[in-house]
């Protein structure tokens, strides 16, 4: 999914973790179903940021100098005002969009 298009709220929002549970039956498998997603999501936007900035890098050597580079400035108040890679795992996880699998439970049904 696109963290772009993403219809998850900026802001916190209370979650009932009871609730988003009963598909693993562990509230704890579903925290780590949803951490492990923010940190896809997390690393995926600053991949993205990183490769966008570097279009605008200067190479210059002098220190005197500091350049202030107003697409770059743009570009980084972009990412800042996006939702937090948590908030888009969770609204992913709710939607069920979201593909898991637990290989010890898997390995037990057999």
């Amino acid at each position: 999914m696109d963290y772009r298009k993403s219809n998850a709220p900026a802001n916190t929002v209370t979650r009932d973790m009871m609730k988003l549970s009963a598909d693993t039956g562990n509230v704890y498998e579903t925290t780590m179903i949803i951490a492990k997603r923010a940190n896809q999501i997390s690393v995926e936007m600053k991949h993205d940021l990183e490769k966008k900035l570097q279009e605008f890098a200067s190479y210059n050597d002098n220190l005197e100098e500091v350049f202030e580079n107003r697409e770059q400035i743009e570009i980084s108040r972009y990412y800042e005002k996006l939702p937090k890679s948590t908030l888009i795992a969770a609204q992913e996880y709710e939607e069920g969009k979201v593909y898991f699998k637990n290989p010890a439970k898997d390995k037990n049904a057999f």
